[in-house]
């Protein structure tokens, strides 16, 4: 039975909506955003009193000593004051960095469970390599990048064997028979 009333209520709900008109709508919008301005104000009320209020607990009023002594004494207990302050600030960092890298760690997961990966556009750029250095480097990049001027220089060694045979069929034709082999034997020894 719940059922058919909730279906029943939704649909009420949405014939209300039809009927109001765009002023009354208006009116609506304008007195939630006054409610919602007296809230902030409010709040930024409450939040400078709880910061007068620990003002007063934690920093009360300097009374500046006349003596020497006293002076340094009041130095060290304000140097001990500033550095538990800072072991305390140093403690929130270090909470505040882990619990932002496990936020960042979670909403990866919860992308790779979705298996949406919005990929950017990415832009062809046609940049020589000098260009590209000195957009990493900046002005640290003096060295060009001519890759072609620092290319060995290979010389092609032409072998004692090529130039002695030339043509190869000279070759063959000179050591078919038994004289050819006996020339061979004769120039190895």
């Amino acid at each position: 039975m719940t059922l058919p009333h909730f279906r029943q209520d939704t649909a009420a709900v949405r014939m209300a909506e039809k009927k109001m008109s765009s002023s009354r709508r208006n009116q609506l919008k304008s007195l939630l955003l006054q409610i919602g301005e007296t809230m902030l104000e409010e709040e930024a009320l409450e939040a400078e009193r709880a910061k007068e209020k620990y003002m007063q607990e934690n920093c009360p009023n300097l009374s500046i000593p006349g003596c020497m002594q006293e002076l340094q004494e009041l130095c060290r207990k304000i140097h001990k004051q500033i550095d538990l302050v800072d072991d305390e600030r140093y403690d929130m960092e270090i909470k505040m960095k882990k619990s932002s890298k496990e936020i960042d760690d979670l909403r990866l997961m919860v992308q790779d469970l979705n298996g949406k990966f919005k990929k950017p556009a990415l832009k062809k750029v046609r940049m020589s390599a000098d260009a590209m250095l000195a957009a990493l480097l900046g002005s640290k990049h003096k060295t060009s990048m001519d890759l072609r001027a620092n290319l060995k220089q290979v010389k092609k060694e032409v072998k004692e064997e090529e130039m002695m045979t030339g043509d190869w069929r000279k070759n063959i034709e000179d050591k078919a028979g038994m004289d050819g082999r006996k020339k061979m034997f004769e120039t190895e020894a």
